[in-house]
């Protein structure tokens, strides 16, 4: 069965119309990368500009006289260091609480098929539609009394890492990768005398590796980029995440520092991305087919 696309295959042989798709290809291919680049580009070099650059109108595109004081200031003065690190401690307790007892919960879903499995698996696809600031007061309320042992998770990295627990997305992302693993291969290993965990870890997770990496990806970036929550739970400056220090300690500061704060912040994510992008295209994918 031949594709039907926009320019014929005839059109394309022809010397013209290889000119004519190469053109516009590149076009479009340059134009979307100005776009997603331009941003990041003026960001970088906002924070080299002097304090009077950076409000000039109209801007200047490249800076009159390159500037690295904004970067050591940002760095010195709004204590990056100290707040990075509690960013880097609360995204990975996070992390390894997602990872563990979601794919718990995801296997025992889709392997192990529990009484009333698909009734608990509605409940918890349900809570996907109440908004996240719908449930700020509740949560708050309980960890600042923990219910039965009446004790205070405030200023605490565990009042961001057991909230960060429940997620429904990451966990129904997990079981639908788990519905799609080879019957066969899970079969055989009953057969030699796997038992359930030793299957789970032997062989689903050796298998998982990608979308075990985009749940990875989606977990340190919501805990990284998150804001209200921290905001509410950590009331001491010293134990705040990067996300709510650059507004809380932005003020009476120039803009270029504040720039450079911004980017320093930025620089993790950005290259996390870079390192494990090969394994969130994968795990993507691996979901849509079925194996």
């Amino acid at each position: 069965m031949s594709t039907r696309t926009l320019i014929s295959p005839a059109t394309l042989a022809r010397p013209r119309g290889k000119t004519v798709y190469w053109t516009v290809f590149t076009a479009v291919v340059v134009l979307f990368a100005l776009a997603f680049l331009f941003p990041v580009y003026w960001m970088v070099t906002g924070a080299m500009k002097s304090p009077d650059e950076v409000a000039r109108t109209p801007p200047t595109i490249v800076p009159e006289h390159w500037r690295l004081g904004g970067y050591t200031d940002a760095w010195d003065l709004m204590q990056l260091p100290r707040h990075l690190w509690n960013t880097v401690v609360q995204a990975a307790g996070a992390w390894a609480f997602q990872l563990v007892f979601c794919t718990a919960a995801a296997y025992a879903l889709s392997r192990l098929r529990p009484a009333f499995g698909k009734v608990i698996l509605g409940g918890i696809l349900a809570t996907l539609m109440v908004p996240a600031q719908a449930l700020v007061v509740p949560k708050y309320l309980t960890v600042a009394d923990l219910p039965l042992i009446h004790t205070s998770l405030l200023n605490d990295p565990l009042a961001i890492w057991l909230p960060a627990v429940a997620n429904a997305f990451n966990l129904y992302l997990l079981k639908r990768f788990f519905d799609q693993l080879p019957r066969d291969v899970l079969e055989a290993a009953e057969i030699d005398g796997a038992g359930k965990l030793r299957i789970l870890w032997s062989v689903v997770l050796p298998m998982s590796r990608p979308v075990l990496g985009v749940v990875s990806i989606f977990a340190l970036v919501a805990v990284w980029q998150d804001f209200l929550w921290p905001l509410m739970v950590f009331s001491d400056t010293d134990k705040q995440p990067i996300s709510v220090a650059l507004v809380q300690l932005s003020q009476n500061l120039q803009l270029t520092v504040l720039i450079a704060a911004m980017v320093i912040a930025s620089i993790p994510m950005v290259a996390l991305f870079l390192v494990f992008q090969r394994h969130i295209i994968a795990g993507i994918s691996a979901g849509s087919t079925k194996g």
